[in-house]
């Protein structure tokens, strides 16, 4: 079977297709583009005119939102209950505090230093505000001055998202990534979809053959990061601090049937660091750890059986 691929630049990262019919990549790619357009106008932080931004502060009482942003709550409430919390949509406010108010690409990106110690623990006993979050089927209220993010899981949202409508709609296998979130449909190839897993070239790799239906999520500690105040700060925070989570894990990568589960517990594992594979261990969830020294270990049966590891 022939496939076909194209990359391009989307969200300060890499996007890419490939299909197994090469005559339909034409079409694939601009059903991957149209649902990541959709998403971005629900939800992202960085376009004024984005529904989440125009109804920024206007949502104490409830209002009605479109079936997009509704779904993409939905599924942010679902993983925060999967997590405790851990990956909680809530974060916007503590984001904008570190200085990430704006796409990645336009931040202070440093360079050749070390990330410095995330600060001091904030605990609090108050319930998070996710927990205070109320969604009757398209009726959204927020507790006061909550500002949402939806930035890891709405990317791997519409990774799925994409593979879907294309494999619905051309009846062709289609394989969609969007920086470290991949989602599959529909027929895979004979050999399957082949995944090197790897975050930075200087990282130990691997690689990966995935059934049609499989999806995997990185989340690394190593991009997105960016000079604070002064020290080098990263995009996935510990709600229970408002600061980036320790770096126990350079990367932590899930296999799972859909790029949001996967994005969900890759997320919540950064987050719990050390406590990562126990969790992932009662979960049953096929995962790859790298550690700040660049120590491999994997969870679940990694790859898990309808995988074949390459290396």
């Amino acid at each position: 079977m022939v496939t076909a691929a194209r990359r391009w630049e989307l969200w300060s990262t890499e996007a890419f297709v490939i299909v197994t019919e090469p005559s339909m990549l034409d079409q694939a790619v601009d059903l991957s583009k149209g649902v990541c357009h959709e998403v971005e106008m629900a939800c992202s932080r960085f376009r004024g005119d984005s529904e989440l931004m125009l109804l920024r502060g206007q949502l104490g009482a409830g209002l009605e939102i479109s079936d997009v942003l509704a779904a993409i709550v939905r599924t942010a409430l679902a993983a925060a209950e999967l997590t405790d919390g851990d990956v909680d949509p809530t974060l916007g406010s503590a984001l904008l505090g570190i200085g990430y108010g704006r796409d990645f690409a336009l931040l202070d990106v440093p360079r050749g230093r070390e990330p410095e110690s995330p600060g001091s623990m904030i605990v609090t006993t108050i319930a998070p505000p996710w927990t205070r979050m109320e969604l009757t089927e398209n009726r959204l209220a927020l507790p006061a001055g909550v500002l949402l993010d939806f930035g890891a899981l709405g990317k791997a949202l519409a990774a799925d998202w994409a593979a879907e409508r294309i494999s619905s709609t051309l009846g062709c296998g289609a394989m969609v990534v969007l920086g470290g979130d991949l989602a599959t449909a529909g027929e895979a190839p004979p050999e399957g979809w082949v995944v090197l897993v790897q975050d930075l070239p200087s990282d130990p790799s691997g690689c990966v053959r995935l059934s049609s239906g499989y999806a995997l999520a990185t989340s690394s500690t190593q991009k997105r990061r960016w000079n604070h105040s002064g020290r080098q700060v990263h995009h996935i925070l510990d709600p229970h601090t408002g600061l980036p989570a320790e770096a126990v894990w350079r990367t932590v990568t899930v296999a799972a049937k859909s790029c949001a589960d996967a994005n969900t517990i890759a997320t919540a594992c950064v987050v719990r660091g050390r406590r990562a594979p126990s969790w992932l261990r009662e979960l049953g969830v096929p995962a790859r750890l790298v550690d700040s020294a660049g120590r491999v270990s994997t969870v679940g049966s990694w790859p898990p059986d309808e995988m074949t590891s390459q290396s």
